[in-house]
């Protein structure tokens, strides 16, 4: 699918995946942490390191030969994915946690609380609805000559 949402989720999507990534940047690195971690059956957690590896947000770096043993670190394209897990809890404490945020972000020189928003790089505006909308890119004319069925307009984010 050329939509740049279910790319994304076609490497992130499922919930496991995810939480790996969360734990990650928590500065897990191996299997057995990850597994004691997350509660996550062994083979389930091979598959979904294994997917994250081969959709470069992690990399795997053997750090002993007898036995052999990896770790599992970010890579430039999973350190990318940090606004998303902000983003992501910002919106389940507002949303979710009817007792109140046990996550949150804070400034690491003040120490106060972070309010995680979306922001375009370019202006420094934070990205609203009124303010901002998604249009075809440069590659939909390409797709669309390559494909007969019509595309559809662009009136969500897509």
């Amino acid at each position: 699918m050329p939509c740049p949402i279910a790319r994304s989720l076609e490497r992130v999507g499922e919930w496991w995946s995810i939480l790996i990534l969360r734990d990650a940047f928590r500065g897990l690195s191996q299997f057995d942490q990850f597994q004691k971690s997350l509660g996550i059956a062994p083979n389930m957690l091979t598959r979904r390191l294994n997917g994250l590896v081969e959709s470069g947000l992690l990399k795997k770096r053997q750090y002993n030969e007898r036995p052999p043993r990896y770790e599992y670190v970010l890579t430039e394209r999973g350190q990318d994915f940090r606004p998303v897990l902000w983003a992501l809890l910002a919106w389940g404490n507002k949303h979710f946690a009817p007792e109140g945020p046990n996550v949150v972000v804070v400034d690491n020189e003040t120490g106060q609380l972070a309010d995680p928003v979306v922001v375009d790089r370019n202006s420094g505006r934070v990205m609203t609805s009124d303010a901002f909308h998604s249009v075809r890119g440069p590659a939909a004319a390409l797709l669309a000559l390559q494909s007969d069925a019509a595309q559809p307009p662009v009136d969500m984010v897509s």
